[in-house]
């Protein structure tokens, strides 16, 4: 994979030769200490001599929903109480004195979110924060508030790798840090999205060589039967739209038909890589002359074929319990998502 091929797989890139054959999405440039942020990293200006707590950003209206407490877990000690005498100034900050604030991205970001229908699904430069979709109160990565969003990125090792290690796979990586941009990229949220009509297509030489189902940890019936009417309306988008737009000779590119049978551009992805080959495997798709004889599609014909899904395990920082961190968000969030379905449910009996 060269650095080219993986730069043109940015969002912020390919974007705007496809916004009319894809999900509306506003894209926003991320500052270096909004980056810091996410990586966990301490502001460069703090004195302080220890890692910083997961919080989430401070809102920009100045109002602290959380309560003001500094409980901490040690993460050594079977989750004891950590010594609350401690010397350091940082440690007897309230979460809303130690909390980071980023008041014009939030700004941004929240007018994107109304123009967009009131919720999205966000992304960086390549990868959205899939492994981290464990933390929402829904299990997804639908967004409302710059605060979901802010929880979702900071909990991704997904995110972590697009903005610590990227361009380090690529062959002719310089010796040198990458420069790259960083972006947010907001897209529309449909609720209504099936799982099983989105597909990855691989690209050899600029041909369509193989198509997968994307989502392969789940049996979809309806798919062995309908194979032989999706597979020429993607071939024939890609020879119409994809083919000649996109730079790149090598590539995956992601898609998702509708259904009134139209094919939307999901995302790009590099050839190989730390992108997965789903049904197939990157030693056979590299084989010469693979997909001569025509574009090789795969699914799951039964449930013995389902494969597994993402492993997800909770973050080394979530140990720390405090009000205002991050776990103490998730929890939060999980209590009123509860809160909401059991009035749901009874308002339905009621009904009845």
């Amino acid at each position: 994979m060269k650095e080219a091929e993986l730069l043109r797989c940015q969002i912020q890139e390919w974007y705007p030769l496809f916004k009319p054959y894809t999900i509306k999405t506003h894209c926003h440039p991320l500052s270096d200490p909004f980056i810091r942020y996410l990586l966990g990293q301490p502001d460069p200006q703090s004195s302080a001599d220890h890692p910083p707590r997961f919080l989430l950003p401070r809102p920009a209206s100045g109002h602290d929903p959380l309560p003001r407490t500094t409980a901490r877990i040690d993460p050594t000690s079977s989750l004891s109480p950590l010594n609350s005498d401690s010397d350091s100034d940082d440690d007897r900050q309230s979460p809303a004195d130690a909390a980071p604030s980023f008041p014009d991205l939030e700004d941004a970001v929240n007018r994107s979110i109304t123009a967009l229908g009131g919720a999205v699904l966000p992304k960086l430069n390549w990868s959205s924060p899939k492994d981290a979709a464990w933390i929402s109160s829904d299990g997804s990565l639908r967004c409302t508030s710059f605060a979901d969003i802010a929880l979702l990125l900071r909990s991704s090792d997904s995110i972590s790798h697009d903005l610590s290690q990227a361009l380090t796979l690529c062959s002719d990586a310089s010796l040198d840090p990458p420069s790259t941009a960083f972006y947010l990229a907001l897209r529309k949220w449909y609720p209504s999205l099936r799982p099983e009509m989105e597909f990855r297509c691989f690209v050899r030489r600029r041909r369509l060589i193989a198509i997968s189902q994307r989502e392969v940890t789940t049996f979809y019936p309806v798919l062995p039967d309908r194979k032989h009417e999706i597979q020429p309306l993607i071939e024939r988008f890609f020879n119409e739209v994809v083919r000649e737009r996109f730079g790149s000779e090598d590539y995956t590119v992601d898609v998702y038909v509708t259904s009134d049978e139209r094919v939307k551009v999901v995302d790009f992805n590099p050839w190989g890589a730390f992108t997965l080959p789903l049904m197939f495997e990157w030693k056979e798709l590299d084989e010469e002359g693979f997909g001569e004889l025509g574009v090789e599609f795969r699914v799951i014909e039964g449930r013995q074929g389902v494969r597994p899904g993402l492993k997800t395990a909770v973050p080394y920082d979530y140990l720390d319990t405090g009000e205002g961190s991050g776990w103490d968000q998730f929890l939060t969030r999980a209590d009123e998502e509860l809160r909401k379905q059991a009035l749901d449910i009874g308002h339905n009996y009621g009904d009845g």
